[in-house]
């Protein structure tokens, strides 16, 4: 009988609906007392009507009949203070997100239910119910296309009037919540993405355009803090203010992506908006007084900062608009320059005029040639940069058109004044910006030629000295080319550096090197040479020191691990290299912790490894004009032909037997077993060092049992100043396979400390000879790093 009633209530059936629906049409009031009653009839209905949507079309067609949709807007009017909306919004979203049939998306999208829906007034103040709004939203964009994207528009004549899902939305682009401001990226994605002129129109011209305005100056606000942390005075080179400051970096480099997918969308439009916006409201007002085109900016910001935003900004965004404003502003002051050179015969056959340039800038231009809208589509607004270089030209006297040869100072070329600056900072990120546009492939109106590179299928960067004058007639010879001694000079006194900047930075310059000596032909004036043997023999030594440290043992490995990874970051192209390691190097300058514990030694160790590296590869560019693949290390082998071992000794493990022959006997106390007797067997058998302690078999005289092992590197032995008979032993607890297992070298948060432990001998006789046989030992291991090192560090 049960049975029999209940198979009579199918809950997805036509009946049960129409049931649901009746009693949702009569409640006349939502309140405390029946809010949760509604909440299961919209429930019901989200459930029935999803399932109908697949399975049975005669509950679609009672949806569309008994108007439920209307009925959810009269339910939002009626609610008093009952917080109905955000279930009511939560279930609209579920039935619109799954619904599979274009007829059922079209129906809910028409009528203007959803549009009211939107418009409804809802208070925002509490509660989350802001998130449940801005997911319904998106929900209802994910299901727009040129077909539906009408319904959701009011048109007067030819033009789009009203656009509530888009307008609301906007509402809440600025909002603290990061998952509310990635809806609304994926919404209005999903708008622009709908290829509809007239809502193209809408969203490109006052009112709706200025969301793109405020776009840039949230940018633009993220900049002057991430500046401000840069520069503050407070823990100037602190874990933490690093942290805080790459936080901040990843934050605006998710902004700078929201652009290049606005960009990359392809719409003449909304090209033209947003790259007005980035060179009105950030870039012009960047560079302008950065090249001395006006006295102040409208924002104050450092140089070092400014670099690296206008650097990420054309990796990330890009687009040849930007490319080739951001170009010819940067060249302006050497175009200049170079017509007052050409009257005075400095450039022969030169006829340069400032006007070509700013011909060339007014035609960045983002018109289409056909399609909807290009007659009405407007040039780039280049007028801000356009005044300011007009009126320099003619007003201040490094342009007055009759300098001379002696008064040619460094100032007058622009940007490239800043690579020969005395801040690496600022030296290494003008000519990372540089670089960046020259192997841009869309420098179209300014070819980079005349910067002094130009794109080879072969190599990255190749010189182009030979076609310099057919790409620009108005130069004889790049400025690049002109100055590349004095530029790789200047590079390697900041590799050289003292005190030496982190190896992550010196790897960074490694790469603007490589560049450039492919550029040049890997041809070094004898100066610069000098320089660099003087810079190759410091990171040796540097090296040698480590020989004396307590991972020795690890060196070869790490060699051999830090070179492919050398090699990879010296062959990255500029658009796959990060410009963040031009604020890491506005931070600070390398800070060498002093500790004496195996993690900080570890990390010193691989800093020396890096540095050394580095040259290496440097040193195989400049004189065989290849980097290297392998180093040239000896056979890494644990055989020493000088010594024979006992095979269980030199693969003894925890709890294995090994003989007692060599050992000396001692006592130790562990703070779980108390006090033990023990031999002490120090033993090192090529690369490989071990201190076994192991305590007497009870059954065999000769023979122990393993109960500890330390490497024998970095022990440290040293006797008891009060206790002659206690020798005290450091034992390394950092395990340098965490780090490697990571794929990196970051620092370990909470570094664990080194093992300590003291051994107890009969006499003092004793305990010294304990002493002098681990030096022993760990000498002969040592010896055999240094006979596989001897190839890289013998003098050349």
């Amino acid at each position: 009988m049960w049975r029999s009633l209940w198979r009579s209530i199918d809950r997805f059936s036509l009946q049960h609906f129409k049931y649901v629906i009746t009693e949702l049409q009569q409640i006349k009031v939502v309140n405390k007392q029946n809010r949760e009653a509604v909440i299961d009839l919209l429930q019901s209905i989200v459930e029935i009507v999803t399932y109908g949507d697949r399975q049975d079309p005669l509950i679609f067609e009672c949806f569309m009949e008994c108007q439920v949709l209307a009925e959810f807007v009269r339910v939002l009017k009626i609610s008093s203070s009952s917080r109905i909306e955000a279930p009511l919004l939560q279930y609209l979203s579920i039935m619109i997100q799954n619904m599979d049939s274009e007829h059922a998306t079209y129906y809910c999208l028409s009528n203007d239910y959803i549009n009211n829906i939107i418009a409804h007034q809802y208070n925002f103040d509490a509660g989350d119910l802001a998130l449940y709004y801005v997911s319904f939203l998106r929900a209802v964009s994910s299901k727009i296309n040129r077909d539906t994207l009408c319904l959701l528009v009011k048109v007067h004549g030819d033009a789009v009037v009203s656009f509530p899902l888009y307008s609301e939305a906007l509402k809440f682009a600025q909002h603290g919540e990061k998952m509310i401001q990635t809806a609304i990226r994926a919404l209005t994605l999903n708008i622009y993405n709908v290829s509809d002129d007239m809502v193209y129109k809408f969203v490109t011209t006052p009112p709706a355009s200025k969301y793109f305005s405020d776009l840039v100056s949230s940018l633009r606000e993220q900049y002057l803090h991430l500046d401000a942390l840069i520069h503050s005075t407070e823990e100037k080179c602190s874990h933490q203010k690093k942290k805080d400051i790459f936080m901040e970096t990843d934050k605006i480099i998710d902004d700078l992506y929201y652009f290049k997918d606005i960009l990359s969308v392809g719409e003449p439009r909304l090209s033209r908006v947003v790259t007005q916006n980035l060179l009105r409201l950030l870039i012009f007002p960047l560079l302008l007084p950065l090249l001395q085109l006006e006295n102040k900016g409208s924002y104050n910001i450092s140089v070092v900062t400014s670099l690296y935003i206008v650097s990420h900004l054309l990796q990330v965004v890009g687009g040849k608009h930007l490319i080739n404003a951001v170009a010819g502003l940067l060249l302006y002051h050497y175009i200049t320059s170079s017509q007052g050179d050409a009257t005075n015969g400095d450039i022969a056959g030169s006829t340069s005029d400032p006007s070509a340039l700013l011909c060339s800038l007014n035609d960045i231009n983002i018109k289409e040639s056909s399609g909807p809208g290009a007659e009405d589509a407007e040039d780039v607004n280049i007028n801000y940069l356009l005044e300011h270089l007009n009126k320099h030209t003619t007003s201040n006297s490094h342009f007055d058109g009759t300098p001379t040869k002696d008064n040619m100072c460094i100032e007058r070329i622009g940007i490239f004044a800043y690579i020969f600056s005395d801040n690496h900072s600022i030296s290494l990120a003008s000519l990372f910006l540089l670089l960046t546009l020259a192997e841009n492939k869309d420098l179209e109106h300014f070819p980079a030629s005349l910067i002094g590179i130009s794109q080879s299928q072969d190599l990255t960067f190749t010189c182009s000295q030979n076609n310099c004058e057919s790409a620009f007639p108005t130069v004889d010879g790049s400025i690049i080319v002109r100055l590349l001694p004095q530029i790789l000079k200047a590079l390697l006194k900041v590799l050289a550096s003292q005190p030496p900047i982190s190896p992550s930075i010196q790897w960074n310059i490694g790469w603007f090197l490589r560049k450039l000596l492919l550029c040049q032909g890997n041809m070094l004036t004898d100066d610069n040479i000098h320089l660099f043997n003087t810079s190759y023999k410091q990171s040796r030594e540097c090296l040698q020191k480590e020989l004396d440290g307590c991972w020795f043992d690890h060196i070869p490995d790490t060699i051999r691990h830090e070179l492919r990874s050398c090699r990879k970051a010296l062959e990255e192209k500029s658009e796959a290299k990060d410009p963040l390691f031009i604020l890491e190097l506005a931070i600070c300058q390398q800070t060498l912790d002093c500790s004496s514990t195996s993690y900080f030694a570890w990390q010193r160790m691989v800093d020396a490894v890096k540095v050394f590296v580095l040259h290496l590869q440097l040193k195989a560019l400049i004189f065989t004009g290849g980097l290297l693949e392998k180093p040239s290390l000896k056979s890494l082998s644990n055989s020493d032909p000088g010594k024979t071992y006992s095979t269980d000794i030199s693969s003894a493990s925890f709890g294995s037997e090994v003989s007692l022959g060599s050992g000396i006997p001692c006592r130790i106390a562990f703070s779980y077993a108390g006090v033990r007797d023990i031999y002490l067997i120090p033993v090192a058998r090529g690369i490989s060092g071990k201190l076994i302690l192991a305590e007497k078999h009870p059954f065999r005289s000769q023979r122990g049992v393993v109960i500890a092992i330390s490497p024998l590197a970095g022990l440290s032995p040293k006797i008891d100043d009060d206790h002659p008979t206690w020798l005290h032993l450091r034992i390394r607890e950092f395990d340098p396979k965490f780090i490697k297992a990571k794929g990196n070298q970051s620092k370990v948060s909470n570094p664990a400390d080194d093992g300590r432990w003291t051994l107890g001998f009969p006499s003092a006789k004793a305990c010294e000879t304990a002493r002098l046989l681990i030096l022993e030992e760990a000498c002969k291991q040592r010896s055999f790093v240094e006979s596989i090192l001897a190839p890289l560090l013998q003098d050349d």
